[in-house]
C-alpha cells in the first residue's frame, strides 16, 4: 500500500488550465504553513492544528524524494503560487486513507478545484489498493458537502468531532458531517446477520445501504 506517485493519477483529475498538482516537497512547506494560516484561521486549534506546525512536516509527512511515512501531503500551484493542499493518513493495517484536510486559497475557490482535489483523494486510492476512504465536512457552509454528494461519497453520520477558534479567542466543538467512499467490491463486505442488530441499528444500515438491505 505504497503512496502511488500523483503524476499516475494527475491525467485523471478535471483539473483547470494553468494548475498542477506535487507532492509537497521540502522547501514549500514554510510558504504552505503561511498560507494556511491565513486560508484556513479556524485550524489553530483541533485536529489539523498540526499543519500550521513546519516541525510536524518534517517528522511526520512523506516529502518529496524523501522517506515514505504514512501522511501524504498534495500541493496545487499555478505557476509559482500555491493554491491549495490536499493532507490524507493511510492505515496498512485496514486498507484506508483518512481524508484528513483540504484548504484552497479563497481566490481560486470557484475554479472548480475541490472536484480535483477530492478526486485525487479516490485515484490515489484506487490505484493502492484502498478499500475506504473517509473524512469529515463542515457543517459553516455547505459547499464540501456538495462537492462530496456530487462524487459519490455517502454522508454516514454527524458528530460534534473537533474544535476550531469560532473568534478570536473562542474555541467552540463543532459539529461535522461524516462521509465515506467505499472503494471495495461489493462481493468482498462481509454484511452483518441481521439478529445482531439493533432496530435503530438495522434502520440505518438500510439507509445506507439500500442495495443491500436484509
Amino acid at each position: 500500500m505504497d503512496w502511488t506517485k500523483i503524476e499516475d493519477v494527475s491525467a485523471e483529475l478535471p483539473l483547470p488550465e494553468g494548475y498542477r498538482l506535487e507532492q509537497l516537497r521540502r522547501a514549500d512547506i514554510p510558504a504552505l504553513v503561511a498560507a494556511l494560516k491565513t486560508w484556513f484561521p479556524g485550524i489553530a486549534v483541533g485536529c489539523a492544528c498540526c499543519y500550521l506546525q513546519e516541525d510536524y512536516y518534517a517528522r511526520e509527512v512523506s516529502l518529496a524524494g524523501e522517506q515514505e511515512t504514512d501522511v501524504y501531503v498534495a500541493v496545487t500551484k499555478k505557476g509559482d503560487e500555491l493554491v491549495a493542499m490536499w493532507a490524507c493518513e493511510r492505515d496498512r493495517e485496514t486498507r484506508t486513507l483518512y481524508a484528513r484536510l483540504a484548504a484552497i486559497a479563497p481566490e481560486h475557490r470557484g475554479a472548480r478545484m475541490t472536484h480535483a482535489v477530492l478526486g485525487l483523494a479516490e485515484a490515489a486510492g484506487r490505484a493502492m489498493g484502498v478499500g475506504l476512504i473517509y473524512g469529515m465536512a463542515t457543517l459553516k457552509i455547505p459547499y464540501m458537502q456538495q462537492a462530496l454528494e456530487r462524487m459519490g461519497w455517502k454522508l454516514i453520520g454527524i458528530t460534534p468531532y473537533d474544535r476550531e477558534m469560532v473568534a478570536p479567542g473562542v474555541v467552540k466543538r463543532v459539529f461535522e458531517a461524516v462521509y465515506a467512499k467505499v472503494l471495495d467490491r461489493d462481493e468482498d463486505l462481509l454484511r452483518p446477520d441481521p439478529q445482531n442488530l439493533t432496530p435503530a441499528t438495522r434502520a440505518l444500515f438500510d439507509a445506507l445501504f439500500p442495495a443491500a438491505a436484509m
